[in-house]
Parts: C-alpha cells; structure tokens; sequence
C-alpha cells in the first residue's frame, strides 16, 4: 500500500468515526451491532425507500426499427413447417393405442385354420410303472463328475453301495472298462 492511499484510507477512516461518534453515545453497543446506526443515512426515519434504482431509471429497453422485417408469406411459411414438425414428432412420441387382443395362447396358437394334430405312432411298448424315465440327467450320465460306477444301465441313479463295500465282500463286480 502506497503511503499516499494509506493516508487516504486514514483520513476517511477518522472522518466516519467522527460522524458517528455522536450516534455511537445515544444506544449501547449491542442493538447498535444488532440493527446498525440509525439516522446515518438520512435524517427522516419515517420516509420511504425509492422503489426505483438509478440504473432502472437511466435503462430505456431498446426498440424495434418499427417497420417489418420479414414478409407476411414467410412468416406464414416457417409457422406452417413449424406445425407440420410439431405433428410430426407428436405423432412419433405418442403412436395409436393398438387394439388388445383378447384371444388366449391355446386359441391364438393351436385354433388356427388348417392346424390338424397328429398323435406319433409309437415305436415300441413302453410300461411307465417299470420303464425309467428318460431325462437330461439319464441322457448325460457319461458326463457326470463324481457320480458312482453304475451297475445297470435300465437304472443308472438307483442307490449304489459299491463305494462303502469292502472289496473282499464285492462277490459279483462287474467289470467296467479303462478310461482311455
């Protein structure tokens, strides 16, 4: 800081100070903090704020040349592109309701014109009390990791004690075949 703005700063310092010295002995010191010194801005305490700042009355909103710039047709034009790219993305973001159909699967799908259903002929006796049953695991049983050597191939996941029996008491082993 210059020692010129610092006497500048000083003197205006000691001038405020001596403007509100009077003010500062007539209130304490706390509702002088709370709500600030009364009457240094002006004298009357009752009259009202101007409502209107100098920047608001200096302001003038520019104005238009006061003749057309652009012609009536073109106007009308850009208003009627305007409209038919409105409807247009109206259009796309809202499409028509489609009709429910209220038809079950077993008649969409099976009730059609045309469909005749066959019954396969059987290909031999099949007894579902004493036949296993065929599924993806009895398909794959080659591939199963950890699973039991398997006696019969009728019944491949019936219990197997194999495993737990002592090789002396193995009276009929069925010899299976090396891995190769």
């Amino acid at each position: 800081m210059t020692q010129k703005t610092k006497c500048l700063l000083d003197c205006w310092t000691f001038t405020e100070e001596r403007a509100v010295v009077a003010l500062d002995t007539q209130e304490t010191r706390k509702p002088i903090q709370k709500r600030g010194h009364r009457e240094l801005l002006t004298m009357d305490p009752e009259c009202k704020m101007e409502t209107v700042t100098t920047l608001m009355a200096d302001y003038a909103p520019p104005k238009g040349p006061g003749v057309r710039l652009r012609g009536i047709r073109g106007e009308l034009w850009e208003k009627d592109i305007a409209q038919m790219i409105s409807e247009k993305v109206h259009a796309e973001m809202n499409p028509p309701i489609p009709k429910p159909d209220y038809r079950s699967t077993t008649h969409k799908d099976f009730c059609v014109e045309g469909f005749v259903p066959l019954t396969p002929e059987t290909t031999q006796v099949h007894d579902y009390r004493a036949d296993q049953a065929v599924t993806f695991w009895s398909e794959n049983r080659q591939r199963i990791q950890g699973a039991t050597a398997v006696e019969t191939l009728r019944a491949p996941f019936r219990k197997s004690a194999l495993f737990s029996t002592p090789i002396s008491e193995r009276l009929e082993e069925i010899e299976l075949p090396l891995d190769n």
